[in-house]
């Protein structure tokens, strides 16, 4: 590594650094990502999910080239009126310009008279900007001549694709716009300099505008296009770690221009010192997110892809192109606060320093205050319930969900997305006919087929995607799997999300302990330990149970969210355990780097003090950037946002200040067991 590190900061060969790096991403930018994103995610199911066999035979009934746009009327829940009506009708007639065949079927009237119903059938959209431009120009259309207090709002699969599309609609920008304003503020602050927080943050913003390009590169490779979604959590990952590494970087090297007259070797003392613990955190984050290519789910495989790729990125950023740039300015960069050469270390009476001895006196009466607190926490998450429905996923209902809820409050509440059940054509009647016996069934219809398969339409009671309408597609499958010869398969907007909630559950239970146990063999292998890894992965977990209950408390309380999305579990437990464990190796690799000189106790409280005040920023930076996924109007990255930011403030200023120097007090030099730290003599400590 020394050669490396060598090349990376030597006056001769710095500026090729600077100049390959410049000259390839040039390169890179140019090329750029060679696909586009979606606008928004789609389920992901596999190919043997049952839902995506039933879209999949979908395809060869006559109707398989058309949708519908399903707009519902009513006067806020107030009667229609025979003006309304009449109304209704004439607007159904002015849509019937848009319709497949010119031909829009009558309104339906719900039972009460507070809504109606009108199905217009449509051609399939090339793509969702015309998709997202005939949607306006019918909801124009159906609203141009209605009486005062009379509304029509689109709904239905037409409604939400366009609704949701909209919500991604200039979301990379807006998120990326407030990730730089939040980690410039933040940089200004922790550096308190006019302009050395400009270096990391154009370093790192490269880095950010590569990585997209790098991950949708090599996500294409085995067939994945990615979402805004993905796109947005990539960004702000990126943003995140890399600011991270570069803080460990500078503050590393702060230190050493203290001790080391030339620029260029306290550099490269700083890169050999602060490289392998970055090296350790993103390859822990990557290897974490690696897992996700395991999962069931396209998105969560997509998810875990780029954010690899991304952090790869990052970490090439952090460690090869930022030294280089630093080392373009000299020790001025810094100022006000200057580092001068043999300036008095003050780590070692700042309120770090003070801390750890603190602890190191009462360690074990620290340890246990802090783990009740982590397990105090952690009671709201035997309270958290899980599940949105359609209709609650976003932060202000847009119209198509708006429109929803009027059905569900004027006719059955699945009207608007009727579950597809596909069966051999010879026993459609008798599928209809068991299905409407099912209790939650509102009606059953058969409905078109093409000789060989038949479509049945069966309206369900319950509002979609709840956990009442999972029920009873879960007894739809059962009762009509025992009609043999049918071949019944259960499709639609309920099924679908079913099967994307089993298989969140069936990812969840795989990857969490793969995450686990990777976590585990890389903590392991970089302090050559076996007890020290154990505690910090306890540690982490122990912190994101911690974060889930206290986030649990105020998505109640402060937001009212109704429950947590299927997805949210495992995403955040994967970006807080992986990012979680960075601070903790960004401790304890200093921590051992130091007993084996000044043995543990004093080793660590020295470790605290040097990494202290630079890890707290870090941490306070990353949970910053993390919360602002609230900007997304969607629950569901609000949710890993919040999680994720409340997860590593607690890693920040508990687990990682108190409560993991505890353990190392009270284990002693067992805390580094099977090895042993070997102190030399007082006097002999390394410089910086």
């Amino acid at each position: 590594m020394r050669r490396l590190t060598t090349f990376i900061t030597a006056r001769a060969t710095s500026w090729i650094v600077l100049g390959i790096a410049l000259l390839g991403s040039a390169a890179l930018f140019a090329i750029g990502s060679g696909t586009t994103s979606e606008s928004a995610p789609g389920p992901g199911l596999p190919d043997t999910a049952e839902s995506v066999r039933v879209s999949e035979l979908q395809r060869t009934l006559p109707s398989a080239d058309a949708t519908s746009a399903l707009f519902v009327f009513s006067r806020d829940g107030d009667s229609l009126t025979d003006d309304d009506l009449t109304a209704v009708g004439e607007a159904a007639a002015d849509l019937s310009a848009f319709a497949r065949d010119g031909f829009v079927p009558p309104p339906t009237v719900s039972d009460d008279s507070t809504a109606a119903i009108v199905v217009v059938p449509l051609e399939i959209a090339d793509d969702i900007d015309s998709q997202s431009e005939r949607a306006s120009e019918l909801r124009e259309i159906a609203n141009a001549s209605l009486p005062d207090g009379l509304t029509a709002l689109l709904t239905g699969a037409e409604g939400f694709e366009v609704d949701l599309s909209a919500v991604f609609d200039g979301a990379d920008f807006t998120l990326l716009l407030t990730t730089v304003i939040v980690v410039a503020i933040l940089l200004i602050v922790t550096y308190r300099s006019p302009w050395l927080w400009i270096v990391p943050l154009v370093v790192i913003g490269t880095a950010d505008g590569l990585a997209g390009i790098a991950a949708a590169r090599v996500a294409s490779l085995i067939g994945i296009t990615l979402d805004a979604s993905v796109t947005g959590i990539l960004s702000v990952l990126v943003f995140g770690a890399g600011t991270n590494y570069a803080l460990l970087l500078i503050a590393r090297y702060r230190d050493e221009l203290r001790l080391i007259a030339d620029r260029r070797h306290a550099m490269e003392k700083a890169l050999r010192g602060a490289g392998p613990a970055i090296i350790a955190s993103g390859s822990t984050v990557v290897l974490s997110l690696l897992t996700l290519l395991f999962a069931e789910l396209t998105g969560n495989r997509a998810l875990g892809i780029a954010c690899a790729t991304g952090i790869v990125v990052a970490m090439i950023f952090a460690l090869i192109v930022l030294p280089p740039t630093l080392l373009l300015f000299g020790r001025g960069l810094f100022w006000p606060y200057v580092p001068k050469f043999g300036s008095e270390d003050r780590s070692a009476r700042g309120v770090w320093a003070r801390l750890g001895r603190f602890v190191s006196l009462r360690p074990a009466a620290v340890a246990i205050v802090g783990v009740l607190v982590l397990g105090g926490l952690a009671l709201g998450v035997t309270q958290a319930q899980t599940g949105l429905a359609q209709t609650e996923r976003f932060i202000q209902a847009p119209e198509a969900v708006q429109g929803q809820q009027v059905i569900a409050d004027s006719f059955a509440a699945g009207s608007g997305s009727p579950t597809a059940v596909i069966v051999n054509a010879e026993y459609a009647d008798d599928t209809a006919e068991v299905a409407a016996s099912i209790d939650g069934v509102d009606s059953a219809t058969v409905g078109e087929g093409d000789g060989e398969i038949v479509q049945v339409n069966v309206v369900l009671s319950a509002a979609a995607e709840t956990e009442e309408a999972f029920d009873v597609v879960r007894e739809l499958r059962t009762e009509l799997d025992s009609i043999e010869g049918a071949d019944a398969l259960v499709g639609g907007l309920d099924a679908q999300a079913l099967d994307v909630s089993e298989a969140t559950r069936a990812d969840q239970n795989l990857v969490i302990p793969l995450i686990l146990v990777l976590v585990l063999i890389v903590l392991m292998i970089l302090l050559r330990a076996i007890l020290a890894p154990v505690l910090l992965l306890a540690t982490v977990v122990g912190s994101y149970f911690a974060s889930l209950g206290a986030s649990w408390l105020l998505f109640q309380t402060v937001f009212g969210f109704p429950a947590l999305d299927t997805n949210v579990v495992l995403l955040s437990f994967l970006f807080l355990v992986a990012l979680g464990v960075d601070y903790n190796i960004f401790l304890v690799t200093r921590a051992n780097e130091e007993a084996r000189v000044l043995g543990t106790r004093a080793g660590m409280i020295r470790a605290l003090a040097a990494t202290g005040g630079v890890i707290t920023s870090a941490g306070i930076l990353l949970a910053a950037v993390f919360a602002v996924l609230g900007v997304l109007p969607l629950i569901t990255l609000t949710q890993i946002g919040i999680i994720v930011c409340v997860g590593v403030l607690l890693d920040t200023l508990l687990v990682r200040t108190v409560i993991v120097p505890a353990l190392a007090f009270i284990a002693g030099d067992t805390f580094w067991w099977p090895r042993r730290p070997h102190p030399t003599a007082p006097g002999t400590r390394r410089a910086g």
